[in-house]
């Protein structure tokens, strides 16, 4: 192995080795999945390529920071802004609820927790990780303007010093904390349905009997059952529908009018957005066995689900999630339709 071959291979492995703490940062800032992947692999070509120029004033992970904050920035200047479908319409009785899809790109996206939160040995520190990819909190850093998204998660989220952010930024300190005093305000003026959601890392005991309950009740199909987990102002959003439902009975009543075709479908645990989430596969009657139908992201809080969020475009997600695109059927299910 020549010199130049190791030296590429190093300089590769120490790139990589940021890969999942940049993706993290740039799916906050930017609110989407695939669009947090090319930014961060946007940021890995421009430092390689520019890397002799590199001159160690500040660490390599601050350095990929910056060209990171870059990219996005650069992303950000068309002026989307990701949202979920409560921040775009108001909440639809069941009996006028009709299926309007909008654009993919008018969407927050769902994301696994392995490819943005970084292992760490720090309990606290895993906490604060996982609740500012919460789709809550995704939503909310939607509302601020780039600069001030990029400020408040480099500060809070991150932990970084303002002076730090200030030169990431070519700023002053006084900038940066005026920027985080505004970015906080908004935060707090603007308060994301969801936001309360307290799910423990790991669940504890009674939250695992809740999801044990709720899967049982769901692939059971059982709408008293599934009525005894939901709050009652609970939401259920379906993206990329803008139609959201609020309150069990029209959630309930939704999955047996609209949604009946899910009925039999079977459910497997996934991470995601720092909370509990299903894929959920429904029964195909053409192919037999399962296909994907949703992501389903839930928000817990004081026992109850308060949020029941199902992401639909499967193609893209099951991928992402590493999930089958097909489950078979089991052998007690092909003997009983025999």
């Amino acid at each position: 192995m020549t010199n130049g071959t190791a030296t590429t291979t190093d300089l590769d492995a120490r790139l990589e080795a940021h890969r999942v703490e940049l993706t993290g940062y740039c799916y906050r800032m930017l609110g989407s999945s695939f669009e947090a992947e090319d930014a961060v692999q946007d940021t890995m070509v421009r430092a390689w390529r520019s890397f002799d120029k590199f001159e160690g004033r500040s660490s390599l992970r601050s350095w990929l920071y910056r060209i990171a904050t870059n990219v996005c920035l650069d992303m950000l200047t068309a002026g989307n802004k990701r949202a979920r479908p409560m921040d775009l319409t108001e909440s639809t009785p069941l009996a006028q609820a009709a299926l309007s899809p909008r654009p993919d790109n008018t969407w927050l996206e769902p994301m696994p927790d392995a490819r943005v939160l970084p292992t760490t040995d720090d309990p606290a520190e895993a906490a604060v990780a996982k609740e500012s990819v919460r789709l809550a909190f995704m939503a909310a850093l939607q509302q601020l303007p780039p600069k001030q998204r990029a400020v408040l998660i480099l500060r809070e989220v991150l932990a970084w010093k303002a002076n730090e952010v200030a030169e990431l930024l070519g700023t002053s300190v006084a900038s940066v904390n005026s920027a985080l005093q505004r970015a906080r305000a908004t935060l707090a003026e603007r308060q994301q349905p969801g936001a309360d959601a307290t799910v423990s890392d790991p669940l504890d005991e009674q939250q695992q009997k809740l999801l044990e309950r709720y899967v049982a009740a769901f692939e059971g199909y059982d709408m008293s059952a599934l009525t005894e987990l939901l709050h009652e102002d609970a939401i259920m959003t379906m993206p990329p529908f803008d139609l959201w439902l609020t309150g069990s009975e029209d959630i309930t009543g939704f999955m047996t009018t609209l949604g009946a075709p899910c009925a039999g479908s079977r459910l497997l645990p996934v991470q995601v957005n720092g909370l509990p989430g299903f894929a959920q596969y429904k029964p195909d009657p053409e192919a037999g066995g399962y296909t994907p139908w949703a992501v389903q992201v839930l928000e817990i809080s004081d026992g109850r689900i308060t949020g029941f969020h199902c992401f639909l475009d499967t193609k893209r997600w099951f991928p992402l999630f590493g999930l089958p695109l097909h489950l078979e059927a089991e052998a007690d299910e092909v003997e009983q339709g025999a």
